[in-house]
């Protein structure tokens, strides 16, 4: 049984090194990661909406952002205290408001972990 689905920039060094930790921490394999680049990849909003923040689904409720990490957090083990404290709005706007801000940084970021293969 897979408990939430993530959409995943999959031409993306940053998110591809952060999904293959999700998926080795993810031990009871209840997530189901989509590669949202793929042209099978069965997308429920559009691509560039998919691509443009991180989504993933929650028992039937589409979210992005901070709330959609913290749902991927709560289904893994040991990031599950996390995913469970930020299910308090204080908690939830502050990793929003980290999120809004990561764009600035994404790019230096990506180019840094392309170089180390």
């Amino acid at each position: 049984m897979q408990a939430v689905t993530v959409w995943h920039d999959g031409s993306c060094p940053l998110c591809c090194r952060e999904i293959a930790l999700m998926r080795k921490l993810d031990w009871r394999r209840r997530i189901r990661f989509v590669d949202a680049t793929s042209d099978d990849a069965a997308c429920p909003l559009d691509r560039a909406e998919l691509l443009a923040r991180f989504h993933a689904e929650e028992n039937g409720q589409m979210l992005s952002g901070a709330a959609a990490f913290a749902a991927m957090w709560r289904t893994i083990p040991l990031l599950r205290p996390l995913g469970l404290a930020a299910r308090y709005p204080l908690v939830l706007r502050l990793l929003e408001r980290g999120y809004v801000h990561f764009p600035r940084v994404r790019p230096w970021l990506q180019e840094f972990v392309a170089r180390f293969p």
